[in-house]
Formats: C-alpha cells, sequence, structure tokens
C-alpha cells in the first residue's frame, strides 16, 4: 500500500517534559489506523503536531513522499487534513448547514440560505451522513453533533480525518453508526486515523495501530493478528488482570434511598423529574445514560452541591436533601466528581494539600484556625504512597500530574476516611487502560468492605463489569433498573437512546 503519511524521528519537549521521543509513525492510504497508548503517551501531541497545533523540535513530515512544512491548521486542510476534536468546536444557535460552512463561506457575506443547504444535502448523500441541514445544533442530540464535524471536514476536501476519541459520548448504538460512516469513509478512498484508549472498537474497526507509550514506540501491529491483551500489554509494558465481580452478599441495608427526586438545571430546566433509586451497603449500582439526561444534577443533590426542588434523599435513614456538602461529607458520602480537575482539585496547590481538603479546618490539620504543615505533610507521604501517586512526592503540584494520578489523589482524599457511600461519577472518564484498571480495583475493594456505591458513567463495559444492579437515567427519569446479569449492552443501549424497556 502507499503511505499516506509518514512522520519519521518526531520529537518534542514542553520544558522539563519530553513528550515525544523519536516517533514513527507511517499511515497508508485508504485505511482505518489506530493510535493507541495511556495518557500521556504522546497520542495527542503527535497529532497536533501533523494538524499544525504544535511546532516539532526534530523529525519530519512527508505527504504523499513529499516533504513538507506544517505551520498552523491553515496548512495541514491546505494539505487534506482534517481534525475531528473530542470536545466538539459548533456554534450551537447555527444551524447544522450554517456549522458545516463556518469559515469558508463561499460566495462571499451574503450568504445564501438555501444554496449552502444544498451543498451539505449533497455532501449527506455522499458520504451516506444524515444530519438534517436546517436543525439548530443546540436542538439535536450529540451523535448527530459530531457527524456534523465530520462533514465540516469533508466539505473543506480532508482525504485524511483524525478523530480525537470519537466515541467518548455516544450510546452504543451510535458507536455502531460512527463505525458504519467511518467505513463508508473508507470505502470513498478516505484514510482514517483514531485516537483512542477503547482497546474493543480498535478491535473492530481499524487495519493497523500504532502504540506510543512514554513518548516511543512500543508496537506496530496489525488488527486481523492481534488481541485487546497484545495492544494492552504494548501499552502498559504488563499483563492487566481482569476485573471480576464477586457475588454479591443478600439482604444488605439500604445506604442511599432517593424518592421522588426533583431538582432544575443551570439553565432553569427540569433536570430530575421524580428518580427513584437505592443503594444497599456492600452494592455497586451503576448509573448508566448518555451525558445531559441528568447525571450530574443527581450527583450534585446527593452531595448538597443542587437545591432540591422536591422528593427525599437519605443516607443511613437521615434525611440530607437540604443539607450542604460540608454535613453530608460528615454523615459519611465521599465524592468522586466527572471533572476532577474544576471539581475536585485545587491545581496550583501540593498534592498534600490536595490530600486534606474538606478536612483542612480540623484536627490534625489545623489548630485554632492556623495550618499543621507537618501533619499535613506526614499524611500527604503516607497517601501517596498508598494511592500509588507518582511521583510519590506530596510537594509536588497536583496540576503538573498526568491525569491517572490527578485522579488518584482523589480517590486518596475520598476513600482514605472509610465512606458508607462513594457517588463517583465518570471516575474514569479520559484515563488509560492502567488507571482504569487501578480505579476500579479501588471501588471493588470499598464494595468488599460494605461500602455502598453508586456508579455513575458512559461507558457501558465499566457499568457491566462493575455493577450489581444497573438503573438508566432518560431526560431526568430512571425509565428501568436491571439486574446486571439482564443487562445486555443492546437493551441498555435502547432504554438510554429513550427506547422503552
Amino acid at each position: 500500500m502507499t503511505a499516506l503519511v509518514e512522520m519519521r524521528g518526531v520529537s518534542k519537549r514542553f520544558g522539563e517534559l519530553q513528550a515525544l521521543d523519536g516517533v514513527d509513525l507511517v499511515v497508508n492510504e485508504g485505511e482505518i489506523h489506530a493510535l493507541v497508548g495511556e495518557n500521556g503517551a504522546g497520542k495527542t501531541t503527535l497529532m497536533n503536531i501533523l494538524y499544525g497545533l504544535y511546532r516539532a523540535d526534530a523529525g519530519t513530515i512527508r505527504i504523499r513522499g513529499r516533504d513538507v512544512r506544517i505551520a498552523g491548521p491553515r496548512d495541514a486542510i491546505a494539505l487534506g487534513i482534517g481534525m475531528i476534536h473530542q470536545h466538539f468546536m459548533l456554534v450551537p444557535p447555527l444551524t447544522v448547514a450554517e456549522n458545516v460552512v463556518l469559515g469558508d463561506e463561499r460566495g462571499g457575506p451574503a450568504l445564501d440560505t438555501r444554496a449552502i443547504e444544498r451543498r451539505v444535502r449533497a455532501l449527506e448523500e455522499r458520504f451516506k451522513i444524515i444530519a438534517e441541514p436546517s436543525a439548530r445544533i443546540e436542538d439535536i442530540p450529540l451523535g448527530l453533533q459530531q457527524r456534523v464535524e465530520i462533514l465540516k471536514v469533508l466539505y473543506r476536501g480532508s482525504d485524511l480525518l483524525i478523530f480525537d476519541e470519537p466515541t467518548a459520548v455516544l450510546t452504543p448504538q451510535e458507536v455502531d453508526e460512527l463505525f458504519d460512516i467511518v467505513r463508508t469513509l473508507r470505502g470513498e478512498g478516505k484514510t482514517l486515523i483514531l485516537i483512542t484508549h477503547k482497546l474493543r472498537e480498535v478491535l473492530a474497526v481499524s487495519d493497523r495501530i500504532t502504540v506510543l507509550r512514554a513518548g516511543k514506540n512500543a508496537g506496530e501491529l496489525v488488527t486481523r493478528d492481534t488481541n485487546a491483551q497484545e495492544i494492552a500489554r504494548a501499552m502498559v509494558g504488563r499483563e492487566l488482570r481482569d476485573i471480576r465481580v464477586r457475588e454479591r452478599k443478600r439482604g444488605g441495608r439500604a445506604v442511599l434511598e432517593v424518592k421522588a427526586l426533583e431538582a432544575r438545571s443551570d439553565r432553569g430546566t427540569a433536570a430530575l423529574k421524580g428518580v427513584d433509586l437505592v443503594v444497599n451497603e456492600g452494592e455497586i449500582l451503576g448509573l448508566a445514560g448518555v451525558g445531559g439526561n441528568g447525571q450530574s444534577e443527581l450527583a450534585q443533590c446527593i452531595l448538597g452541591l443542587r437545591k432540591v426542588s422536591g422528593g427525599s434523599i437519605s443516607v443511613d435513614g437521615t434525611d440530607v436533601a437540604h443539607d450542604g456538602p460540608k454535613r453530608t461529607r460528615r454523615r459519611g458520602v465521599a465524592y468522586v466528581p466527572e471533572d476532577r480537575r474544576v471539581e475536585g482539585l485545587v491545581l496550583p496547590f501540593t498534592v498534600a494539600d490536595n490530600f486534606i481538603l474538606g478536612k483542612q479546618d480540623r484536627a490534625p490539620y489545623a489548630r485554632r484556625g492556623i495550618l499543621a504543615a507537618a501533619a499535613i505533610r506526614r499524611d500527604g507521604e503516607r497517601l501517596a504512597k498508598e494511592f500509588d501517586v507518582r511521583p510519590p512526592d506530596p510537594a509536588v503540584i497536583v496540576g503538573t500530574l498526568s491525569g491517572g494520578n490527578q485522579q488518584k489523589v482523589v480517590l486518596g482524599r475520598e476513600l482514605s476516611e472509610s465512606p458508607k457511600l462513594i457517588v463517583a461519577s465518570q471516575p474514569t472518564r479520559g484515563l488509560d487502560v492502567a488507571a482504569t484498571e487501578y480505579v476500579h480495583e479501588r471501588l471493588l475493594e470499598q464494595r468488599a468492605r460494605g461500602c455502598a456505591v453508586l456508579l455513575i458513567s458512559s461507558e457501558l463495559d465499566e457499568i457491566r463489569a462493575l455493577s450489581d444492579r444497573i438503573a438508566v437515567l432518560f431526560e431526568g427519569r430512571i425509565v428501568a433498573t436491571l439486574a446486571a446479569s439482564d443487562a445486555t449492552e443492546e437493551r441498555l443501549g435502547l432504554l438510554m437512546a429513550g427506547h422503552a424497556a
């Protein structure tokens, strides 16, 4: 096959961090190429260099056998390279067609709405990507929004499409639809690079795989000749352990009871519409659903971070619906928030300081309103070792750590006081396979000691692997609660999309 892209000896340093160290990548024309690796392995950095967002310190890039210099995204687009970002770059009040042509408005400032809709509809028909051109972005689901991003790239004539974590916000059915689109694009002669950490999806759709580890090449694999274990071993340098949930003890008491819960979103709309659920001691209740269906608001209500407009929340029989977060946490409720960098950590603080957040006003960390530096440092050292934070230095600024190590700091703080209830919201979002494995093992340890765990996740593999029971949240309502053994991926996917059980 003919190489479309050849990146040779690519290196990139950010201060003291060597992000890429002599990396090679060869992508052939007309193939689906998966780029995999742990967080911090250099995947996104390498693709940002190819798309012109970063400049390499060393190395060469050849497109169709010709040396090129890519100084910015405009150069990349001119070379036929397009990138579909994980966080969509769309303008919500504009229509699908207007977003597709944004930045490339052929015909001057007086836009002909019908003309641009015709051009977008022609693209839809050619590539079998259906997204109603006249619909507003704010009115369509995430799966359709992603299609708009793909149409944007195709509108600019891209022959190479880079997808960054393309399935992060999709239901299983939307993932299948995306992969149908990906295969159609390959059939139309397009070349695709998928940045992902979901190995099952790599095996389902890619032709070849490049593995990076710690900024270096760690493997070049042909998909049909490999398996998930070999890919994971190349990514982390060791065998990963299978997560196996032991049989749950029957008859555990209810730790968390939510009845007829109602709450509003930040925009004032109804986010929770009479939610009922129970989490028992020694149980993981998985809460499945596509993002934006009330999961965040439910977690915030339980923790006292959002005002409840109706219903009740009890922990060990005590109503906490109108308690603040401080009182709720003192009742034995721990929280792993979905955005660790915004809600879970103070990034400019040290690891030790982040370990005591929420406890900084009481002994042994404070006496008469003055922080006890020795106690903070002592417990910081202990927890950094116990929770395998790397480097295990309590004086390191937490914002400089990788995502996996930042999550270990959050877990260390939340689990170190043996909570009764853990609300874990998207606990492995953005984490690589090794960090995900670590988080799963810690949650199962808490379950084994009798803690109740509410696991909120959009990752069905995670929900099905860890949960004893699974509840599905759709448009602010629990639409079904199933035993994990009865929750097939197809059934959950349909429930998550709003179809009746």
